[in-house]
């Protein structure tokens, strides 16, 4: 347990140290960021936007980046919701993977808490990565690391896993949106609800071209996931689903009452808790969005950066364990891969609770949507003066008709989290900022710190471990389907 701590405080560490060596200059750190060196360059050091070469290196502080004026705790407010999505619905499935009695959530939890301050370190690696090579993006530090001509990589990485997102929300919704007609007396089926939703309510707010008005409504996903967090607690305390033949539990479909079985915390050793590790890679899956919170930090110096990174997942970690035990410990080996369909459609408090996810799904589906259809145009190399109204609609139909179409298909949530997870989130989260990081210690040569040439070693390891996880988990998440 000291290790997770460990793990959990690096970030911590890490701002220290930031702090000691912007005190003390000639002090070797983990964060320090070198300034350029007044002797001449034997060889460039990193290639501008241009890919023509560049010796320059950005300062600790990010140089001309350091203009944001998001406070430390706007920051804190926004990582925390962007971190915690829908994804966290599933995590009770990815314990009932493994196990069916309630010591199972012990390790479960553990593996949250681990996997988490691995997640953080790589976010935090990648806002660094920004101050060392003046990157503004993903693909940018991508390019300015390692070279223009692979940073399709990360670019199409970032687009199939916003695609993975919005098709979760589409599979999300189509399972609520179902349930909160049946609350109100109507039959409606998931299939009927996804198409009736997608046609009336999704598609027009897909074919907006301004969606700044719909940036507020973003705020209500972390209200109704803490609303959704403390009524499961509730429920769970309350005992009204731990009577499998009676109550609530006699209103739903006996393959959501509660199976409480004796697979308990040595379970975790089961290749099934893979599924687990892989589905917290994408409920973790923020960090494409890195580059953009660490320069929208106002002073965004790597110590406060650090800071914002730890407090953020810090947060984001005790939120998934509450949902995930809390989940895990009403149904047990039952969890569905959305644990809200384990409720009962009669039970009020829920109810709300459906209200809450849909809200807010509903209106921050056309901001991922159009992350992904932007992407798309990106990587097909379209100018931005010749994306027409018409070209821009045409591309929305098919995208959306294809996400439609495979949420039709598809009704485990947990096979795409785990899916997503084990391939393209291991990849974003554990193994390109290893890969930059790597290369951009290795471009800046002499000027790079002792310090930095071994944290090379450690984020390296993860970029291994995140391979192995992935390797593991996509061969158990394939497994689910047959």
């Amino acid at each position: 347990m000291k290790s997770i701590t460990g793990l959990l405080l690096l970030l911590a560490a890490l701002s220290a140290e930031a702090r000691h060596s912007t005190a003390n200059p000639s002090t070797s750190s983990l964060t320090s960021v070198p300034r350029r060196n007044t002797k001449q360059q034997r060889r460039p050091a990193f290639v501008n936007d241009n890919g023509a070469p560049s010796s320059s290196v950005t300062d600790v502080r990010g140089g001309e980046q350091g203009t944001g004026t998001a406070t430390m705790s706007n920051e804190m407010f926004n990582m925390v919701k962007a971190v915690v999505g829908v994804g966290v619905l599933s995590l009770p499935a990815g314990i009932a993977a493994f196990g069916d009695a309630p010591s199972a959530a012990i390790p479960a939890s553990i593996l949250i808490a681990t996997i988490g301050a691995i997640a953080a370190y790589n976010f935090s690696l990648i806002g660094r990565l920004c101050a060392i090579t003046g990157a503004t993006s993903y693909r940018g530090a991508w390019e300015k690391s390692v070279g223009p001509s692979t940073a399709w990589i990360p670019a199409v990485s970032c687009v199939v896993k916003t695609f993975f997102a919005i098709l979760a929300y589409s599979m999300v919704l189509g399972d609520t949106f179902s349930a909160l007609f049946t609350t109100i007396g109507m039959n409606v089926s998931r299939q009927t609800s996804l198409i009736g939703l997608t046609l009336v309510v999704l598609l027009p707010l897909c074919l907006l071209k301004n969606l700044s008005s719909l940036a507020p409504f973003s705020l209500a996903g972390i209200a109704g996931m803490l609303y959704t967090a403390v009524a499961m607690a509730i429920r769970y305390f309350d005992g009204s689903y731990s009577d499998p033949t009676s109550g609530f539990a006699l209103d739903v479909a006996e393959s959501l009452r509660p199976a409480i079985g004796t697979k308990g915390a040595s379970a975790v050793f089961s290749s099934n808790a893979f599924i687990l590790i892989c589905m917290l890679s994408t409920a973790y899956m923020a960090h494409f969005n890195a580059p953009k919170f660490y320069l929208e930090l106002k002073d965004n110096t790597i110590a406060r950066w650090n800071t914002v990174v730890a407090t953020s997942f810090s947060l984001g970690i005790a939120f998934f364990i509450g949902i995930a035990a809390m989940g895990f410990a009403t149904f047990g080996g039952a969890s569905n891969g959305l644990i809200l369909n384990n409720y009962s459609t009669k039970d009020t408090l829920m109810g709300f609770s459906r209200v809450a996810v849909a809200f807010s799904l509903v209106f921050t589906y056309p901001l991922a949507f159009v992350g992904c259809r932007d992407g798309i145009l990106e990587m097909l190399q379209v100018p931005k003066e010749e994306r027409t109204d018409a070209k821009l609609n045409n591309l929305t139909y098919a995208i959306l008709g294809f996400v439609t179409a495979v949420a039709l298909k598809i009704t485990d949530l947990s096979f795409i989290m785990s899916f997503g997870g084990a391939t393209l989130g291991n990849a974003l989260i554990y193994v390109y900022p290893a890969i930059m990081f790597r290369s951009a210690v290795k471009n800046m040569g002499d000027d790079a710190t002792t310090a930095q040439k071994l944290e090379v070693y450690l984020a390296t390891t993860f970029a291994a471990l995140g391979i192995g996880m992935g390797s593991v988990g996509t061969k158990m998440a394939l497994g689910k389907l047959k």
